[in-house]
């Protein structure tokens, strides 16, 4: 139907309403009543007829060939937000609560290929300028139950989008999942959306992102703005459970990329450097304080993915590995990294152990290889007593649950120290040189479970048997009480 087609039936329809009402109180005209029928009707009438204007005008879009109305939304998101979209389905229009059209299946294209598909899609339009269809504005854009495939080479996506202007407009993104995989499509991480926003900042003058997510269970929220005179991309990144606050500068100007990152756990400052080029990520995370307390240097190749971490610190918080709530353990239970695309190696050293001074000297090594991840050689010692040695260790998820099994040799360095430490009697205090153990522990249970236990090569069920099942208490005095038990009554059964 054409506009002047539908603007005559408008009117044509307005005026068989008048008729039909004036005929209906046609009999009540007489010269006392003829003004008050007409001052009341006037009134009524007149409001009807704006508001079936109203709603006509309103309802205009509705009349426009769906190939134009396709076309005219595409080149003005495209041009607006750099999005290219493709429609599997027809386009719905409405005009309540505020004018706009709606799509159940869309497509998002980025260099060439298809990277997410929306669910649900709607378009929230002006309501100035209906008659026209090349008038039309696109007010906000709202994406809402939408997947995103991204990986190593379309990982910008969301960046890009804010090099557009968003003066006037938004661009939402709300309950979508972004899938982030390797080359190969196999899924590294999946980070959740509960609600993004693209929008133009009045007082900086400048496009911002705002988004709240969820991150292996934990949630975060991000903040970001690219400042374009200066080829600056600006991140905040908070990670309010965790304590955890970072704030990037990302310099894109040239062909290697840098950045620096301010980072705050605790209210414990440092700093982050790195440089991008390429295939290769490499970086240097340090202490803020002039005296260092820490510094890591890594690499990162993405194709294949390979990562190599080297750092020395004065104190390891342990609390972050053995905790099952924190990220590196949620980060196991993923079990993304048990990808045979990952290569990851570890190699960090430690003075000591926080708020455990006795066991100092820690070289953690940790090793991602083929899908398999593991521990072996990695050792400490507890002071001048013993050292410990890991080896055939593996790490593993086993019914939901983050499970370490090793095997790890005891070496003695002094007898005499150990037994004044357990206060064992005089009668108990037999010179031992190596002890084997072949164990596991769950980090979620927090229980060690010892299956098999040689003291210098002799294995001794007795003892096995009692250390056969160990819960670790929540207060480190309990556990301190707790062992001496179990080591000495482990004592009084070893019979060498």
């Amino acid at each position: 139907m054409s506009k002047s087609n539908f603007i005559a039936k408008f009117f044509k329809n307005i005026n068989l309403f008048i008729n039909k009402l004036l005929e209906k109180n046609l009999n009540k005209l007489n010269s006392q009543n003829l003004i008050s029928i007409i001052k009341s009707n006037k009134i009524f009438v007149t409001s009807v007829a704006l508001i079936i204007f109203f709603l006509s005008y309103l309802s205009i879009p509705n009349i426009y060939n769906q190939n134009d109305v396709v076309n005219k939304l595409n080149n003005e998101l495209f041009e607006k937000f750099n999005l290219n979209l493709s429609f599997s389905k027809k386009l719905q229009y409405n005009f309540f609560p505020r004018p706009h059209f709606s799509s159940e299946e869309t497509f998002i294209f980025y260099n060439g290929d298809e990277i997410s598909k929306i669910n649900n899609l709607k378009i929230n339009i002006s309501g100035k300028n209906l008659f026209s269809l090349n008038d039309i504005n696109i007010k906000n854009v709202i994406l809402e139950e939408a997947i995103f495939y991204l990986n190593s080479d379309n990982y910008n996506f969301f960046i890009d989008i804010l090099d557009n202007n968003f003066l006037n407009t938004t661009l939402e993104i709300k309950n979508s999942n972004i899938f982030f995989s390797s080359i190969e499509r196999e899924v590294l991480f999946i980070n959740k959306i509960s609600e993004m926003k693209y929008y133009f900042n009045e007082k900086n003058l400048i496009n911002f992102l705002y988004s709240d997510n969820e991150l292996f269970n934990i949630p975060y929220s991000i903040e970001i703005f690219n400042d374009r005179d200066k080829q600056i991309v600006n991140t905040k990144l908070d990670f309010n459970l965790l304590r955890i606050f970072l704030e990037n500068q990302h310099f894109y100007k040239n062909e290697t990329k840098l950045g620096t990152a301010n980072i705050s756990l605790n209210n414990f400052k440092s700093i982050l450097n790195y440089k991008k080029k390429k295939n290769l990520f490499t970086f240097n995370y340090f202490d803020k304080k002039d005296d260092y307390r820490f510094s890591y240097d890594g690499q990162l190749f993405f194709k294949p993915f390979y990562s190599n971490l080297r750092g020395n610190t004065d104190e390891l918080n342990i609390f972050y590995i053995l905790n099952s709530n924190t990220i590196i353990p949620q980060l196991l239970k993923t079990g993304i990294l048990n990808n045979k695309n990952i290569s990851f190696n570890l190699d960090l050293n430690a003075k000591k152990i926080l708020d455990y001074s006795n066991f100092v000297n820690i070289s953690l090594k940790s090793k991602i290889q083929e899908g398999l991840i593991d521990i072996d050689g990695t050792q400490l010692d507890w002071k001048n007593k013993a050292n410990f040695r890991f080896f055939d260790s593996l790490i593993y998820i086993k019914d939901g649950e983050l499970i370490l099994d090793a095997n790890t040799q005891i070496n003695i360095i002094n007898n005499n120290e150990i037994y004044r430490f357990l206060q064992s009697p005089k009668n108990l205090r037999k010179q031992i040189k190596k002890i084997n153990l072949n164990f596991s522990y769950n980090f979620d249970q927090k229980v060690i479970n010892i299956y098999d236990v040689r003291i210098d090569g002799n294995s001794n069920e007795k003892i096995t048997e009692i250390l056969r099942n160990i819960s670790i208490k929540s207060d480190d005095l309990q556990n301190k009480i707790y062992f001496k038990k179990l080591l000495n009554e482990s004592l009084e059964n070893y019979d060498g």
